[in-house]
């Protein structure tokens, strides 16, 4: 059975292949790893990158760093950021702070750390679980079959290696190997070019806020990183000179900002251009590609890093089932089918953001005070700003209503696609306490409200624990209920979550004999008003016969086959390839 932190993977365990040790293949490979697969890790780069293109990790990132275990060794590297301040010409015009009012988190700010230290934390947990990185190691090409994949990988000293997996990841980067060798487009637009500099900044400014500043003919950003008097400088256009980048951002600050601004020498810069692009799908064959190996886009909202994380999260999850057997091959299906997507909508977002960031218009001098004045003295028009921009750069407002896996309109609970975490961001309560922990869990969670009658919901909850208890976490909650009648309690098994004042049945919405089944990235995948056989084999069924609920007796309309959405019932024997086509 699989425990909620992992174990290190076992000799006869599936094996994947990860390509690529940024920010995204570690998460891969640290989410596999956590549910027992062997996983080998390469990188083509001769050792961990010293600079940091990505500098913010937003709520829902946080919450995922949470349910992986990571979450306190990257909190203790950052700084908290709460607030978006905006300057043209020397005048302050607004000041937009943190309101996640309608968005509960239990993380209400982004996060600004350099990438780099991002990815020592991950570095740091993934040698826990015993995987480390072969650096220098760079694929060459790929070819693959239905039985397996073959991957030749070239070592530092020039000895190349033909080595078979059964699965493949590639999140090696906007120039990837893996997306070309498998021929998946990377469609879209060149965009503008910008440059990046960490540097210090001598500057009486708060470093409590990220700075947007317009000159009058361009726009410029700082972001305060937790080292003190150091800062992430964006220039929105750079120009042809090269060189002398302190002289040229200390100028365009001070004009910004009205007043005088001395920046030193930078430790690291960066002249790029950006562009806006993505894969008409994600997963051929026994191949996936995730984070900028699948898209490229403007860094305006830092959503690039953010984007990446969770697709290899939300990844990791099916292939281990997969690959364990556990669920059938229509679940890798569904990694493209929602985050295709996501992506799709991720470069119309972006592409808005790179335009008010960099705002060119000649007329910006006279018009952005007038609107902001506008915006600073009305209130509700303020917060409804501030939420809007909150819930496009957080994560927080994602949803997989429309997936798959989301079988069923819970009738009661969280809505079917949203995060469950929503109902554990209360400091201190033990229910939040309680749920924040069974998140971190492996498995798939199955909360029943136990409180009220139901020997019903009591069989089908310790059918559920028997049959798969490998996968599926069976939880309790309701006064005076100590489990499952006939199913023992236990650090790792079913059992009851810790409710004492009833916090997390309301935040859960739960009423007696009410369930959720929660999936292993957190998400609510289905639920209902009463707990029974055919309610739960329904929400089952997407995952294929696998996952399928044996029943006590034979129930007509129990066929997974049949309870499954359109699109998965027409899987059902489809080569992989064909699976990805997403809706």
């Amino acid at each position: 059975m699989a425990s909620s932190t992992g174990t290190p993977s076992g000799a006869g365990s599936p094996r994947v292949l990860v390509v690529g040790a940024g920010p995204v293949g570690l998460t891969a490979a640290h989410e596999l790893a956590r549910r027992g697969l062997r996983v080998r890790l390469v990188d083509g780069a001769p050792g961990p990158a010293r600079e940091s293109r990505a500098v913010a990790v937003h709520p829902r990132t946080l919450e995922t760093f949470d349910q992986m275990g990571v979450v306190d060794g990257v909190l203790a590297r950052g700084r908290k950021n709460r607030a978006f301040t905006m300057y043209a010409r020397g005048s302050r015009l607004v000041r937009l702070d943190a309101d996640y009012g309608t968005m509960p988190t239990r993380f209400p700010y982004s996060l600004i750390i350099g990438q780099a230290e991002t990815e020592a934390v991950l570095r740091e947990a993934l040698a826990r679980l015993g995987v480390g990185v072969e650096w220098g190691v760079r694929l060459t090409s790929l070819t693959q079959d239905r039985d397996g994949v073959r991957a030749r990988l070239e070592h530092p000293d020039g000895t190349t290696e033909q080595y078979e997996v059964p699965w493949l990841v590639g999140c090696d980067g906007g120039h990837s190997t893996v997306r070309k060798q498998l021929g998946l487009p990377l469609l879209g637009e060149s965009s503008e070019t910008w440059a990046l500099a960490d540097a210090p900044v001598s500057t009486d400014l708060p470093p409590d806020t990220i700075y947007w500043l317009h000159t009058g003919s361009q726009a410029l950003m700082m972001v305060p990183y937790q080292r003190e008097g150091y800062w992430r400088l964006l220039d929105t256009a750079p120009g042809a000179r090269p060189g002398d980048a302190a002289r040229r951002f200390s100028e365009k600050l001070s004009a910004g900002l009205g007043r005088p601004v001395r920046v030193g020498e930078p430790e690291w810069t960066s002249v790029f251009t950006f562009q806006q692009r993505m894969v008409p799908r994600m997963h051929d064959g026994r191949c996936f590609v995730a984070g900028d190996a699948a898209h490229v886009h403007s860094p305006a909202s830092g959503q690039g890093m953010n984007t990446g994380i969770q697709e290899a999260y939300n990844l990791a999850w099916k292939l281990a089932m997969a690959a364990r057997g556990q669920a059938g091959r229509e679940l890798l299906a569904t990694y493209g089918q929602e985050r295709v997507p996501i992506g799709k909508a991720l470069i119309g977002s972006t592409r808005k953001a790179t335009f008010l960031v960099q705002f060119k218009n000649a007329l910006a001098g006279v018009a952005l005070p007038v609107v902001f004045t506008f915006v600073r003295n009305l209130g509700p028009l303020r917060r409804a700003i501030q939420r809007k921009v909150l819930g496009g750069m957080s994560g927080l407002r994602l949803s997989y209503e429309d997936s798959p896996l989301s079988t069923a309109d819970p009738l009661t609970g969280l809505p079917v696609g949203s995060r469950a975490a929503a109902a554990a961001e209360r400091r201190g309560d033990p229910g939040s306490e309680a749920l924040r922990a069974e998140l971190r869990d492996v498995r798939w969670s199955l909360v029943w409200e136990a409180g009220g009658p139901g020997e019903v919901g009591r069989g089908a909850a310790a059918a559920a624990s028997r049959a798969h208890g490998d996968w599926l976490s069976v939880r309790t909650v309701g006064e005076g209920t100590s489990g499952v009648a006939g199913v023992p309690d236990g650090p790792d098994g079913p059992g009851p979550l810790a409710d004492p004042d009833g916090v997390l049945r309301r935040a859960l919405g739960l009423r007696p004999g009410g369930w959720l089944l929660i999936r292993p990235d957190g998400y609510v995948a289905a639920g209902g008003a009463a707990l029974t056989r055919r309610a739960l084999a329904r929400a089952l069924a997407p995952l294929g016969p696998p996952a399928a609920l044996p029943s006590a007796e034979p129930e007509p309309g129990l066929d997974p086959a049949s309870t499954a959405s359109p699109e998965l019932r027409d899987t059902v024997g489809v080569p992989p390839r064909v699976l990805e086509a997403h809706r």
